[in-house]
């Protein structure tokens, strides 16, 4: 699955963080992340909040090379749920 080492990245960077809540990315035919209970994993499941995005910008946003308000007001990704758990996302990457 081509979101494996992203989602290896995402959990090496979640080391000593906390994130309270569920996220999924939705990247399409490419798969899916999904951080919960301080782990990301690739296996589908329902979470409190969905960012559509594809695999290129989502790997610009981790990299710090995509703004997520830019993204977002640019339509290069799509949030739907709980948008209190987008934010803290933003502190977790930012």
């Amino acid at each position: 699955m081509p979101l494996q080492s992203l989602a290896n990245g995402i959990q090496d960077g979640l080391q000593g963080k906390s994130f309270d809540g569920s996220l999924k990315f939705d990247c399409g035919n490419d798969g899916v992340i999904v951080l919960a209970d301080g782990t990301a994993s690739t296996t589908d499941r329902d979470t409190d909040c969905t960012i559509r995005i594809s695999t290129d910008n989502l790997k610009k946003l981790l990299s710090g090379k995509l703004n997520p308000m830019t993204g977002v007001m640019m339509g290069k990704l799509k949030i739907s749920g709980d948008m209190g758990v987008a934010m803290k996302l933003g502190k977790l990457i930012g």
